[in-house]
């Protein structure tokens, strides 16, 4: 069977076919850092992590961009605001850094393949801006007051994407860009002078503490003076900096189909002439109750620290157990239900691997396993490659997991084909497809490194009281050379692994 997506575009599955037969490539919107990730970002990472490791499962080359979004109105709120008995900076760029370290850190921790870059949008001004002088060019920009609009009126097939017509569009922008605009539904690609005290405001926890009383964003210089770029004009500029003026996959969540995906296409299309995405696909809501997880409602729980109470591989378990399409919603019924479910499945790999490493398993005895197995492939295979289908590649493999245990319960003589067969289908598929670890040892041996980077940083820090900063800095130094990065703070050393 042949890949088939549900492209948002057309309301239709359809085969998947990218521009080169070769190589895929996949766009997700990433994060605003103005907060920790939460449990509602690691489902989409972990969705959009399988749908990267099936496209090269399939044998194309990927080239996966998630953008980081550190230039935005809920970052600049939280200037000089104090977590933890500390502020989280003193500027717009310290905010966004101290939240990006988390973020990449939680990365990590869910073991996603890395994307080929993660741009940032203060990385990213020279060509926004070049972008936005090419839409003036063509008639599909203007200018007013020192900000530029998208002038939706002008682009015909605009509302293709969230199935609108112009005049049903709603109005896009705070009521006082108004006057500025010649449509209500046009939306900023630049915005004149910093970010607004009543923007500002707008964002901040009235019992918060901060140190500054009106903090300020980022602005830079552009032909129509000192601002900031607007939302959704920086996807379009990174997306053709790092990938091509038409992509293959774009991904985000549902809740951006409008007005960010939409505009998106505008924009891009407008400025290139070219379709912006062949495929839009779109994670569904992840909910909290009867409520969409978001930071923005403070109903969320820290990637961080759901990796630490319940591990990696559950969590995993969790999130695929829906299709990345469809609601799901958070309980902690539902968690311990993955955590089950993984141990079965855990279970089963470490009994097969060992029966096939034992002096029970022959090479002359046959069973079930060697129908099963190319049977559960089959499966696994035409679940994912129906829209990435992982609730049913799951069931796939917990069939495999039962005629495994029924094998080892039903005679001492192991088939060692069939067994070793059901071993290198858990590998191919449950690790290298789904993520998961099956190794037993990956939480242990962070935690033994952990163990271990804070013993050294201990006698480091013995050696200063000493007086040894030689010594010191050359502990330093061989730590950064395993891959530990060390920070001196006023709180003591910090590092990341």
């Amino acid at each position: 069977m042949t890949l088939r997506v549900l492209n948002t575009l057309s309301g239709e599955r359809e085969e998947f076919e990218p521009a080169d037969p070769d190589d895929v490539l996949l766009y997700y919107c990433g994060l605003t850092v103005s907060d920790y990730p939460h449990l509602g970002h690691a489902r989409t990472w972990t969705h959009v992590d399988v749908i990267h490791r099936w496209l090269e499962h399939l044998g194309y080359g990927v080239r996966h961009v998630e953008n980081i979004t550190d230039v935005n109105e809920k970052i600049v709120a939280r200037i000089g605001e104090r977590v933890d008995d500390d502020t989280l900076g003193d500027s717009e760029n310290d905010v966004a850094r101290h939240f990006i370290d988390q973020l990449l850190t939680d990365m990590r921790s869910l073991n996603l393949k890395r994307a080929e870059v993660y741009p940032r949008v203060s990385e990213h001004v020279p060509e926004i801006i070049d972008l936005i002088e090419t839409l003036i060019e063509k008639g599909y920009a203007y200018e007013s007051e020192g900000s530029v609009y998208f002038d939706v009126t002008e682009f015909p097939d605009y509302g293709k994407l969230s199935n609108q017509e112009l005049d049903e569009v709603e109005a896009q922008g705070p009521d006082e860009e108004r006057a500025e605009k010649r449509h209500p539904s046009d939306f900023a690609l630049w915005k004149a002078g910093g970010v607004s005290e009543e923007a500002v405001h707008e964002h901040r926890d009235d019992e918060g503490e901060y140190e500054a009383d009106t903090p300020e964003g980022t602005t830079w210089d552009s032909p129509w003076g000192e601002g900031r770029p607007g939302w959704h004009i920086e996807c379009s500029a990174m997306s053709m900096t790092h990938l091509d003026d038409t992509i293959d996959i774009h991904m985000g969540g549902r809740d951006l189909v409008f007005p960010h995906h939409e505009n998106e296409i505008a924009q891009s299309e407008a400025a290139t002439g070219q379709e912006f995405a062949r495929y839009w696909l779109h994670a569904d809501l992840f909910e909290m109750g009867e409520e969409k997880m978001s930071s923005s409602l403070g109903n969320f729980i820290p990637v961080g620290e759901a990796v630490d109470r319940f591990g990696t591989n559950p969590l995993r378990m969790f999130f695929l157990s829906a299709s990345y399409n469809s609601t799901q919603t958070y309980s902690e019924e539902a968690i311990e239900e993955a955590l089950e479910r993984w141990d079965r499945l855990e279970n089963a790999y470490d009994r097969a691997a060992e029966a096939v490493d034992s002096p029970d398993a022959h090479t002359k005895v046959e069973s079930e396993l060697r129908e099963v197995v190319p049977q559960v492939r089959a499966e696994f295979t035409e679940a994912m490659n129906d829209d990435f289908n992982t609730r049913e590649a799951i069931a796939a493999l917990f069939n495999l997991a039962a005629a495994v245990h029924t094998h080892l319960d039903e005679t001492d003589d192991h088939d060692y084909r069939g067994l070793r067969a059901a071993v290198e289908a858990f590998e191919a598929f449950g690790e290298d497809v789904l993520g998961f670890d099956f190794s037993g040892t990956a939480e242990g041996e962070a935690t033994l490194a952990e163990e271990l980077v804070g013993l050294v940083l201990d006698v480091r820090e013995a050696e200063r009281e000493a007086g040894n900063y030689e010594r010191a800095d050359d502990l330093r130094d061989d730590l950064e050379a395993l891959g530990v990065e060390v920070q001196d703070t006023d709180d003591g050393p910090t590092y990341r692994l």
